[in-house]
């Protein structure tokens, strides 16, 4: 497959082809996401090839994948992810702003000093100011509290978010990796100043099933919250990358994110029957762990970071399998 440019980027047009099986709603709300998000976590960077970064997101946009889901910390190094997602905006998609979907978030150690990282209002609207000059937007879709901040108050950090939506920086509120019991407070206090909740975003995969098993899946569902899975395949645990041993080239051989260890007997195992399994369905590993995610009540995307075409090419099949 030959994905090099040879002009001006020009969307297929075949790209809603599949509008009833490639979306789901949101919780309660008017927003549809793709089944299949694209994160941007790892993969584009400023340590990255631009050229890939470019071919991948003019893969997913192609196919459908309207959202694309970032952090002020993305990268290596942290902002050049956005950094590269300005780029694409201003040379590719300037034309599409209205058909994508785009997300940011703020929360995790960004600068030096006492305001780069937690809940406060400071930091929160300090971060956001950045990302959009990065990405080179007007506005972001989504803004994301990234974590919970116990030292700030509760009432501090989502006042900011409310007036981060009413001063038009972004459509809509999001928070992750927050405990369920502020997570219902943060839901009622949005509520009452009729700036919504829109969406969780969480860890979930087969080897990690904390959203459920705290009850944080079942609550957004009851109270009409979308929820995202993040790190679906578990940091590529859940392919068959580790099956014969560790990759020169692998996180897991690297000691990034993944340690060695993670490889036991027991995992092994596991993904042997996760194969056989697979088979059956005529699917990957990875396809597999991602069909499970998107079965579970509540579910409405799964973000899937990709190093090239082909890997983000194979995970999309999971919507059509």
């Amino acid at each position: 497959m030959d994905f090099s440019m040879t002009g001006p980027y020009l969307a297929s047009a075949q790209r809603y082809e599949h509008m009833d099986t490639m979306y789901n709603r949101c919780g309660k709300s008017g927003v549809l996401l793709p089944k299949v998000s694209l994160g941007m976590w790892h993969n584009f960077g400023g340590v990255d090839p631009f050229e890939r970064s470019r071919a991948i997101t003019h893969y997913a946009f192609d196919h459908g994948i309207t959202h694309f889901d970032l952090a002020n910390n993305y990268g290596p190094p942290a902002g050049s992810a956005e950094e590269t997602m300005g780029k694409l905006m201003v040379e590719d998609f300037a034309a599409y702003r209205d058909e994508l979907f785009i997300s940011s978030k703020a929360g995790y150690g960004m600068w030096d000093g006492p305001y780069g990282e937690w809940g406060s209002r400071k930091y929160l609207m300090a971060s956001l100011d950045q990302s959009l000059r990065r990405m080179h937007l007007d506005y972001v879709d989504l803004f994301y509290s990234h974590r919970y901040d116990p030292n700030t108050p509760i009432e501090e950090t989502l006042q900011a978010l409310v007036d981060i939506v009413r001063m038009g920086k972004a459509l809509y509120i999001g928070i992750s990796n927050w405990p369920l019991e502020q997570l219902k407070l943060a839901t009622q206090y949005l509520k009452e100043r009729d700036v919504p909740l829109l969406i969780y975003q969480g860890r979930l995969n087969m080897l990690n099933r904390e959203p459920i098993d705290e009850g944080i899946l079942d609550f957004c569902h009851e109270a009409g919250i979308g929820f995202i899975a993040f790190s679906p395949l578990a940091q590529g645990l859940l392919t068959d990358r580790y099956l014969n041993g560790i990759p020169a080239d692998s996180r897991m051989a690297k000691e990034v994110f993944l340690k060695s260890d993670a490889r036991t007997p027991q995992l092994l195992d596991y993904l042997h029957q996760l194969q056989t399994q697979a088979q059956a369905s005529n699917r990957t590993i990875a396809q597999e762990a991602l069909a499970w995610v998107l079965a579970q009540t509540g579910v409405t995307s799964v973000i899937v970071g990709a190093s090239s075409v082909e890997q983000l090419a194979n995970n999309l099949q999971v919507i059509f399998s």
